[in-house]
């Protein structure tokens, strides 16, 4: 079930992760895309103001020459006249123009002196509608109701040769001629700005044949994947004659800075999205390790219980033996192990108490100025028996100058009883350890080193956990609930000491206390 919920999980912040990373890629494609049409939009608006301009300067260069001249070289008149019967509604339709065409002959420079005929067209249109009435003797009458007339140049007409005369002009001049980089870089700018398009750009002009003109900007070369094109000019056939290349170097960023807190909305909340995943995973493997850890503890204090209740209940049926109950030297020795047994399940509840009331801080620490080799000296007369039992020994090596700090007897002892203890039980054979001491300006350090089984590096990152014992499948060689460094870690901080310790498997370990003289 637990690897289920975990593959869930995976699953669901694997899929929450693409669903935006979708978003995200789908946000900056449409954001290119319209970026693109954008810069597109732009250099259409630049060929038509070039062109339009270049038209309008060839309209005045005629105007002011017409004008100049005043008469035409030759003129003549053209009338039109159409009408239209109307039998349904009784009317006639009648649409009259007047068409004034003068020719000018105009010199071009551009044409090498030559001459162009401009035709100026002047026109009148009249436009009438009368309505018929037959009377009662069948005679035909007419009344007029509607009569418009409209007199004025016909631009439409002047404009198709302008385009004409504009096409000869692009024909006999170059580009560079004709616009120059100051005024097509302007232009570009000015449309771009149009759009909200505040980029540094690099340009250049090529012929259709992709020759490239002295049109650009700097040492310009076309980037297939970055650059965008519009035609500038065409010929008389509509071919582009020439092309605008366009590239932008901080394109990527204008893109990202339009999407920008929306990107960082999206990683932030993907960022938020793997820490709560990660948190739930991390909780979800503690919690499964502390359910082991507990279950492991409670197997081993029945393990621990099972013997002291054995021999009290074999204690027990031995005095209410007749035999025996008469004998007050058995009776003595059987109530000794009575009491010796219930006083060891009775230490091995407290530990368990003891570290309870440290989690939630009950546990009363009253401190006072101690001597800590005093202390150290008072624990090893505790563990003294069990080190006769095993024929160990303590070697003492007392060099610290300072000893004195502000603690608590009771519990620093319980400490340093608990780290000798955890060296004994640990050793195979005679025990052999080693206390040294040593003080600094700040810190009275103790470091207590055996000659054991030592623990591993993964032992020793998790020795200080509350019920950790090392993993031996279900053997039970070695006495304890994992309590006892937990407590040694919980009263050492709360002296504002630390507490580290250094081993290597099969070589022994050194338990180091550090703590904050006074």
């Amino acid at each position: 079930m637990f690897v289920l919920i975990v593959v869930l999980m995976s699953i669901s912040l694997i899929g929450i992760i693409a669903v935006q990373l979708y978003w995200i890629n789908n946000a900056l494609e449409s954001k290119k895309a319209q970026f693109k049409n954008d810069v597109q939009k732009s250099l259409g608006s630049v060929a038509e103001r070039i062109n339009e301009k270049e038209e309008e300067q060839i309209r005045l260069q005629v105007q002011d020459f017409i004008k100049t001249k005043s008469i035409a070289d030759n003129a003549q008149i053209k009338n039109y006249l159409f009408q239209q019967i109307d039998t349904t509604n009784n009317r006639k339709i009648t649409f009259g123009t007047t068409i004034l065409e003068e020719n000018f002959e105009i010199p071009l420079d551009f044409l090498d002196d030559e001459k162009i005929i401009f035709t100026r067209v002047t026109g009148k249109k009249d436009f009438s509608q009368t309505r018929f009435i037959k009377s009662a003797d069948d005679i035909l009458n007419s009344v007029d109701e509607k009569r418009y007339s409209f007199t004025g140049r016909m631009k439409v007409l002047e404009d198709g040769q302008i385009s004409e005369i504009s096409k000869s002009y692009k024909k006999h001049n170059p580009i560079n001629q004709r616009v120059s980089n100051r005024e097509l870089n302007a232009t570009i700018k000015d449309e771009l700005r149009k759009r909200d398009i505040n980029l540094d750009f690099k340009y250049g002009v090529y012929t259709r044949d992709g020759l490239a003109t002295p049109l650009k900007s700097g040492y310009y070369t076309i980037k297939p994947k970055g650059s965008y094109k519009r035609e500038l000019f065409s010929d008389s056939e509509g071919n582009p004659e020439h092309i605008l290349y366009i590239t932008f170097p901080k394109q990527d960023n204008h893109i990202l800075s339009g999407i920008s807190s929306i990107l960082l909305l999206s990683l932030f909340f993907i960022f938020i999205i793997i820490i709560a995943f990660s948190s739930s995973l991390y909780q979800l493997i503690k919690q499964k390790k502390i359910s082991e850890i507990k279950t492991d503890f409670i197997n081993n204090m029945t393990h621990e219980f099972k013997t002291p209740i054995a021999t009290i209940n074999l204690a027990i049926d031995s005095i209410k033996n007749p035999k025996i109950i008469s004998d007050n030297e058995k009776v003595l020795r059987y109530i000794n192990m009575i009491k010796d047994e219930n006083k060891r399940m009775h230490t091995q509840v407290e530990n368990v108490l003891r570290i309870s009331k440290l989690e939630k801080n009950q546990l009363d620490i009253s401190k006072e100025t101690i001597d800590v080799h005093d202390i150290i000296e008072d624990a090893m007369n505790h563990v003294s028996l069990l080190m006769q039992d095993k024929n160990g020994v303590i070697k003492t090596h007392f060099e610290a100058i300072t000893t004195e700090i502000s603690g608590n007897e009771f519990h620093l002892t319980n400490v340093f009883v608990n780290i000798l203890e955890n060296g004994i039980k640990y050793t195979e054979g005679a025990p052999v350890l080693d206390v040294y001491t040593e003080s600094t300006n700040k810190f009275f350090i103790v470091k207590i080193k055996d000659e054991g089984i030592g623990m591993s590096k993964t032992v020793q990152k998790h020795v200080f956990d509350k019920f950790y014992r090392e993993q031996k499948g279900n053997i039970h060689d070695v006495k304890g609930h994992g309590l006892g460094l937990a407590y040694v870690k919980e009263i050492v901080e709360k002296h504002y000491g630390t507490v580290f310790v250094e081993s290597e498997k099969g070589k022994g370990s050194i338990f180091t206390v550090k703590l904050p003289l006074i």
